[in-house]
């Protein structure tokens, strides 16, 4: 049975212009995402990407928008992602939180810094692209229900 794994990233941009990725260590390659991860049961999408921000990168984070909805196959044709990517703010990190696992990092990088990266998915970039083209909607287009 074909299953869409669903996921939420923020988008966050610092006054410099750069943005916030974490890197991640899977199978001994240092990759690079947005905060992001897969919606889970009993929340809704905007508790989902508040939690997600907190685990990698433990800062809090204060949604503003929506910049898109993206659904992407992997290369290997294995793994159709619906991502749901937002824009917003964090705070200063927390001291002494721990970043989940596989994350070992955060850092702020400017668009050319991202591009040098081996990236997660073509999604970092794109998402990154469409916010700078000034792609918004507002978070009311998501409605939770229950």
């Amino acid at each position: 049975m074909w299953l869409a794994h669903v996921t939420v990233a923020a988008v966050i941009e610092n006054p410099q212009g750069q943005f916030l990725l974490v890197e991640e260590h899977i199978d001994q390659q240092a990759l690079f995402n947005q905060p992001a991860g897969h919606w889970e049961a009993n929340e809704s999408l905007v508790e989902a990407i508040k939690r997600e921000v907190l685990e990698e990168t433990a800062r809090d984070f204060s949604p503003s928008h929506i910049v898109g909805i993206y659904d992407y196959t992997s290369a290997n044709n294995d793994t159709t992602y619906l991502r749901i990517a937002f824009a917003g703010s964090v705070s200063e990190q927390m001291a002494g939180r721990a970043f989940d696992s596989p994350i070992v990092a955060t850092h702020w990088l400017d668009v050319p810094q991202i591009a040098a990266r081996t990236l997660r998915s073509p999604l970092v970039q794109r998402c990154i692209a469409d916010y700078k083209a000034g792609i918004r909607y507002p978070l009311g287009l998501l409605q939770h229900v229950g």
